[in-house]
């Protein structure tokens, strides 16, 4: 199973004139990449108090702590490069698509078996990757399946073993930008990317496939084909968070193709528009779970939001990427 696969091949055009972009790599790096990962170890740590001090699915702290961290993990969740990638950090946050229910079998042999792993943050870690990060969380708070399931003691420290791998993993992500970001901003020498160029490519790339994530796999799951909506394939649907997801993608994603942009300001404002127009189609949708795909009508409204993303997609890629210097050839990121 592939999920979130994407191959990329980047390539220079030869009649590509040569730019500067120390300017933008910084700016990237400094204004939307560090703060993101900040915000988010910040708001996993509060999670995981949060856990600690009311493990109960219905807490209203517990449950406020959940939505505001993973809304940070949302927001970057599109820098699935370096850090995000050791040891599969970002799978391990979040384990979605989930296409073959691995989730749910997951938690039930913790609970069943009373895994002793949930004392320990270093034997948690080895546990499945499907039973740990947000979306194992989201089904033991939100997921009427595991309200009773197992004995009340195991299920409160289930809850806070994930919600500490969480922010163990969030907590080291945000530790190894600290680093990361000279290899980026100053590639060369031991960095993993040989010159500015290559590492605007990891942003561009960044930019592209998260676009596509959102538009292919946010959107085009639960669409199904039309005589055969999926609803129930909807990211995050038991806690209502579907749609939320799409807003903050498509806000931290215009975010990064404006600070790409910052030197071609007709191309950074038709992205803008772009940008705008999917955002204001998006929030003008009240379905919260996708759940009206299931609707001829819904489904049209959402084949509209996902056509809006389709234009940013075209203005980046024949605008944007060829200004930059950068041609790409991607593959369709896999779901089933």
């Amino acid at each position: 199973m592939r999920v979130f696969a994407v191959a990329v091949a980047l390539t220079l055009p030869f009649c590509a004139q040569a730019q500067d972009h120390g300017p933008i790599l910084s700016d990237t790096v400094e204004a939307h990449i560090l703060p993101g990962f900040a915000a988010l170890s910040d708001a996993t740590a509060t999670l995981t108090q949060a856990a600690q001090t009311d493990c109960a699915p219905g807490s209203p702290q517990l449950r406020a702590a959940f939505h505001k961290a993973f809304d940070d993990w949302i927001s970057v969740s599109h820098l699935r490069f370096g850090p995000t990638e050791v040891q599969d950090r970002a799978f391990a946050l979040a384990f979605w698509p989930d296409t073959k229910g691995f989730t749910p079998k997951a938690l039930t042999g913790l609970i069943a078996t009373e895994d002793t792993a949930v004392r320990s943050p270093e034997a948690f870690a080895e546990t499945s990757i499907a039973g740990r990060g947000f979306f194992a969380l989201e089904q033991m708070l939100y997921d009427p399946r595991f309200s009773e399931q197992g004995s009340e003691a195991y299920r409160c420290a289930l809850v806070q073993a994930i919600a500490a791998d969480i922010d163990g993993n969030a907590s080291a992500i945000n530790t190894d930008w600290a680093s990361y970001a000279t290899a980026l901003t100053q590639p060369g020498g031991d960095s993993p990317y040989r010159s500015d160029d290559e590492a605007m490519q990891e942003l561009y790339k960044a930019l592209i496939t998260g676009l596509e994530f959102t538009s292919d796999t946010r959107l085009g799951r639960p669409m199904g084909i039309f005589h055969r909506p999926r609803p129930s394939r909807a990211e995050a649907r038991r806690s209502e968070r579907s749609l939320r997801h799409v807003e903050l993608s498509l806000a931290a994603l215009r975010e990064l193709a404006i600070r790409l942009s910052a030197d071609h300001p007709g191309i950074a404002a038709d992205l803008d528009d772009a940008f705008a127009k999917a955002i204001t189609r998006a929030q003008s949708l009240d379905d919260p779970s996708f759940a009206d795909v299931a609707t001829p009508q819904g489904r049209l409204r959402v084949e509209a939001l996902q056509q809006s993303i389709s234009d940013i997609r075209a203005i980046a890629s024949a605008e944007l990427g060829p200004t930059l210097g950068i041609s790409a050839g991607f593959n369709s990121l896999d779901g089933d």
